[in-house]
């Protein structure tokens, strides 16, 4: 997530206050990713470095300083919200890295660990459900970040799934070979046609 450019939102609807800014910003998420103040300071004092927020009287430091968007703010802005995130190389997810750890471990039975793995996942879902199910109907910030989290954790207890039903068709357990670990990036990118 790029919180600069969350704050450069808030600042677009006009002229606010770091306190502010970090209301805003936690009401706006459903408050489910709280800010240090001191975080949104050292990130307006960068916006305001690379002349894309602006204050009336930079010298002025503290709760009592406004910043506004400047026109450059707003183009970075723009283009930010326009430029589709770099997903063409699969993120290093420390779940997919533990089972193929524990596929060339002795003695683990993945098959388990994957079980283990997937039981937590659904009673996290449990867990947001009831959270959107408390959710006022006027908390849509709240409503969307636990849609996207239960999006999110469905796709990885599907991905389980498979992983169970891939290892269920082994003929017998097999080590990955070294060599297939180190060129599995390389190999998916050729493989759909992604460039790095």
């Amino acid at each position: 997530m790029s919180f600069r450019h969350a704050l450069l939102a808030l600042l677009s609807e006009g002229p606010k206050y770091g306190l502010q800014l970090r209301q805003e910003f936690e009401a706006g998420t459903g408050e489910v990713w709280p800010l240090n103040v001191g975080q949104v300071y050292t990130t307006l004092q960068r916006l305001e470095r690379d002349g894309l927020a602006e204050s009336d009287d930079a010298t002025d430091a503290g709760p009592q300083k406004a910043f506004r968007i400047t026109d450059a703010g707003a183009a970075e802005l723009d283009g930010w919200l326009r430029t589709p995130p770099d997903m063409t190389s699969p993120p290093r997810d420390e779940l997919v890295i533990k089972v193929l750890v524990a596929m060339r471990v002795s003695g683990v039975d993945v098959r388990d660990l994957v079980q283990v793995h997937r039981r937590h996942l659904v009673e996290l879902m449990q867990q947001y459900t009831r959270l959107k199910e408390d959710a006022g109907a006027d908390e849509i910030g709240l409503a969307l970040v636990v849609d996207a989290e239960l999006f999110r954790l469905d796709a990885v207890i599907r991905w389980l799934d498979a992983v169970d039903g891939r290892i269920k068709r082994l003929p017998v357990p097999m080590p990955v070979p070294v060599a297939k670990v180190r060129s599995t990036p390389d190999r998916l990118r050729r493989r759909v046609g992604m460039r790095r």
